[in-house]
């Protein structure tokens, strides 16, 4: 039996929507408010599916085993961090869509490595705020 386990997270973080690519007017006229020079913060709700086989323990992984897992790729890496700072963001700018690509790829690498012989890190969801949210299946 296959099932789908989401569990959620949380994080607080601040970026700055800012292309070095373009012009000042340029990155105004693109991210608006988000390009302000002091950045600003939000408090991310993430939510990780992963699927899977349901096992002789009736569960798809150990919640402990993926809490660790978030919590030490994710939440200690970005929690009340300057994503603009981040090595994860030299090459890109720090939106929440690259946000969400980036946490999926580092989770199904620890994913892929450690216990989670049976689950598949199925999508990442992240909430910026109540009226935007995103999604990354890896595709």
């Amino acid at each position: 039996m296959k099932a789908h386990l989401h569990r959620h997270y949380r994080f607080s973080a601040s970026h700055r929507l800012h292309s070095a690519q373009m012009s000042d007017a340029g990155n105004e006229a693109t991210y608006g408010k988000c390009n302000n020079p002091h950045g600003h913060g939000h408090n991310y709700v993430l939510e990780v599916t992963v699927s899977g086989q349901v096992d002789e323990n009736g569960m798809v992984c150990n919640l402990v085993d993926l809490d660790e897992c978030v919590q030490r790729e994710i939440v200690t890496r970005f929690d009340l961090e300057n994503l603009n700072m981040r090595p994860e963001f030299a090459d890109c700018v720090p939106t929440t869509e690259n946000l969400c690509t980036v946490i999926f790829d580092l989770l199904n690498q620890d994913i892929l490595k450690r216990k989670f012989t049976q689950a598949h890190l199925e999508r990442v969801r992240l909430e910026e705020t109540m009226m935007n949210s995103f999604e990354y299946d890896g595709n």
